[in-house]
């Protein structure tokens, strides 16, 4: 087991950062679309593109760190 304590814990960590990543961004996402104060089409157009632009962010942070935070508890833990 001590060969595959850090990838076991990779792949726990992605599996729970896909599954924040999924919660957390639409839950955010619908919110902000909800409260959009936009006025005009470019207005709009700009507040989705932050919105993009925040789902990206999420992304590389939960299913990109989540991983590696799981790959070093592992190899510490048990490892």
């Amino acid at each position: 087991m001590e060969g595959w304590a850090g990838p076991l814990g990779a792949l726990i960590g992605f599996v729970l950062g896909w599954l924040e990543y999924k919660l957390i961004g639409g839950t955010v996402t619908a919110a902000l679309r909800r409260t959009n104060p936009s006025k005009t089409q470019a207005e709009h157009d700009d507040y989705e593109r932050r919105i993009r632009l925040l789902r990206a962010i999420l992304l590389v942070l939960m299913v990109g760190g989540m991983p590696v935070l799981g790959y070093v508890i592992g190899r510490t833990l048990f490892g």
